[in-house]
């Protein structure tokens, strides 16, 4: 029997990794492990068990992108399925990019195009020295069509007009730089930084998170009118009346940790 495209572990805190598992081709994508990720990530969405998620690649890279074997078959397929097919990928990721839980990208020696896609989808990227990244979609004759969205959003439509129109190769310092990842470590120090962050997510209330989660989507764009202010006071008072927030004040006057926190 073969082994499962996508790897997922849960601790007894609740966080779950998850981890692209072709690591033969880096783990490229085809059409099954696309599906196999987005239906992973529906069931870390609903499970209540899972505070957090930590997104990984097994062996010795994030994600190289497409799978050139699968991008050649879907060449020769019909426009019907290659619409379908490109709908499934678009699909997998606004699954990742919503997901109303804390993600990590874990990140390590190269994210290409669609490894590119996934890091921008996760709340916090960390890359270890070394990583390779590229917007390499043109070079096939491509484009960053389906991932453009979420990486536009990560690094800002200027350094995208230069990183997707160029296809070139840049390291983990530029990266950061252009916000696409926030931090970047030493090889050896990657499991330590992420263990970090996932310290400091699991002091935040759940529900908090995932309204924080949503508020960021909703407010981005928007002008700062009175629906807006209507709106996010709204918000702020929902929080403060429900259970999670009454228990968190509490906590906080209390001295004392809240109850999602081990309290």
């Amino acid at each position: 029997m073969s082994e499962p495209l996508v790897l997922i572990s849960t601790d007894a805190r609740g966080v779950a990794t998850v981890s692209l598992n072709r690591s033969e081709i880096r783990n490229a994508f085809n059409e099954v492990l696309i599906e196999e990720l987005r239906s992973t990530f529906e069931r870390v969405a609903t499970d209540p068990r899972i505070r957090m998620m930590v997104l990984a690649g097994s062996g010795k890279a994030f994600s190289a992108g497409g799978d050139l074997n699968w991008m050649r078959r879907q060449g020769q397929a019909s426009e019907k399925e290659n619409l379908e097919d490109g709908y499934r990928l678009a699909l997998m990721l606004k699954t990742l990019d919503i997901l109303p839980k804390p993600v990590v990208g874990k990140v390590h020696g190269a994210a290409f195009a669609g490894g590119i896609g996934l890091v921008s989808c996760c709340d916090v990227a960390i890359a270890a020295e070394g990583t390779k990244f590229s917007l390499s979609e043109v070079k096939l004759g491509l484009a960053p069509a389906t991932i453009g969205p979420y990486v536009t959003a990560a690094i800002g439509a200027r350094q995208m007009r230069r990183y997707a129109v160029t296809g070139e190769v840049f390291e983990a310092a530029e990266a950061k730089r252009i916000g696409l990842v926030h931090e970047v470590v030493a090889s050896d120090m990657l499991d330590q930084a992420v263990e970090k962050v996932v310290g400091e997510l699991l002091l935040g209330g759940p529900e908090a998170q995932a309204a924080a989660k949503e508020l960021i989507r909703d407010i981005v764009g928007r002008p700062i009118d009175e629906a807006l202010m209507r709106d996010t006071g709204a918000r702020i008072a929902r929080r403060r009346a429900s259970p999670e927030g009454a228990e968190g004040i509490q906590a906080f006057l209390d001295k004392r940790k809240p109850s999602w926190a081990g309290g």
